[in-house]
């Protein structure tokens, strides 16, 4: 029992400092005059991934041992997976909640068909690099996702300059709220003190998943998979659903594709780099659904140039093909 609590008080603290660092770098956002495309697909989708990016890296660096690389890409799996399933299920269902309607989203169509190609190529790039015979070569493969991203990162930029205006509403930043326009220093303590928040609440985690794992007989790997991406994507989803019922269509996918982008190719290179990165069965089959779920977006949006909400239901589908299997994995 006290283990589960050191894990839900872990949890805690890093849902805090992840929403700290997503309302900072949306100041900062507007502060560099970007535009919904870099903010939501970079600035609020790597702020928001934080959580589940400090998991791995924190397990493969002092996780100790094999139960340390299990929670690490158990971790660096699941948000990819959970993201291009959880998320847009959650996504559709909000909009027909809101909406009542089953019309197409109103996004900026370049940039979600931009993320989600990207996604499809690094995270099969990553996938392969598990069948690589020399570590030599998974090397390269990690270098190669890397510059990939850099890639994405200006691509996106370079696409999304001058529209800090479509960001006056901010809410205040918690570290000013009286301040209609903090400062940069301020702006940027937020986003540092947030940042330091998610470690100490990401070391807690790791060992209070593998004390459980151990205590319950569940393999660490699966524990973190399916509970990891669900705690931690939190603030991630109820920033899109926000955006959602506001009408911020390209802000609120754009929040979640930018996320499964730098969480396909980032962190990946950083497993590659840290662990044997051999997948097994289970962790292949979720990246295999997480490609199948992030496809059919994609192909939407290149046959018909729009996306449906109820579209985004199918996610749900591949999440509990992945779950009923993951049981029978457990139980056999």
């Amino acid at each position: 029992m006290e283990d589960v609590a050191i894990l839900i008080l872990s949890l805690g603290i890093i849902l805090i400092g992840a929403e700290g660092f997503t309302n900072g770098v949306e100041w900062l956002g507007q502060r560099l005059n970007l535009g919904a495309g870099a903010v939501g697909s970079i600035l609020a989708a790597v702020g928001t991934a934080l959580p589940e990016t400090m998991v791995p890296i924190i397990a493969f660096i002092g996780g100790g041992g094999g139960h340390g690389a299990e929670v690490g890409i158990g971790a660096i799996l699941g948000a990819p997976f959970m993201l291009s399933t959880l998320a847009f299920f959650i996504a559709g269902t909000s909009v027909l909640i809101f909406r009542r309607h089953n019309r197409p989203l109103l996004l900026d169509r370049s940039v979600l068909q931009r993320d989600l190609s990207f996604f499809l190529i690094v995270y099969s790039i990553a996938i392969l690099a598990s069948f690589l015979p020399s570590r030599s070569l998974k090397t390269g493969a990690a270098f190669v996702l890397l510059i990939f991203y850099a890639v994405y990162v200006i691509k996106t930029l370079s696409s999304s300059q001058g529209g800090g205006e479509e960001h006056e509403n901010l809410p205040p930043l918690y570290l000013a709220r009286r301040s209609h326009h903090p400062a940069t220093a301020l702006i940027l303590g937020q986003i540092a003190l947030a940042l330091l928040t998610i470690v100490i609440g990401a070391h807690g985690f790791v060992g209070a998943v593998q004390e459980v794992a151990l205590a319950t007989g569940i393999p660490a790997f699966v524990l973190s998979l399916i509970i990891t991406p669900i705690a931690t994507e939190l603030p991630e989803k109820f920033n899109s659903v926000l955006w959602l019922s506001r009408g911020k269509d390209t802000l609120a996918l754009g929040n979640i594709t930018g996320a499964m982008v730098f969480q396909s190719s980032v962190i990946p290179a950083l497993g590659i780099l840290f662990t044997p990165w051999v997948l097994d069965s289970l962790a292949l089959l979720s990246a295999l659904l997480a490609l199948g779920a992030a496809l059919m977006p994609y192909l939407a949006l290149r046959r018909k140039g729009v996306i449906f909400p109820a579209y985004l239901l199918i996610g749900g589908g591949f999440y509990l093909v992945f779950l009923i299997n993951a049981l029978r994995f457990q139980f056999q």
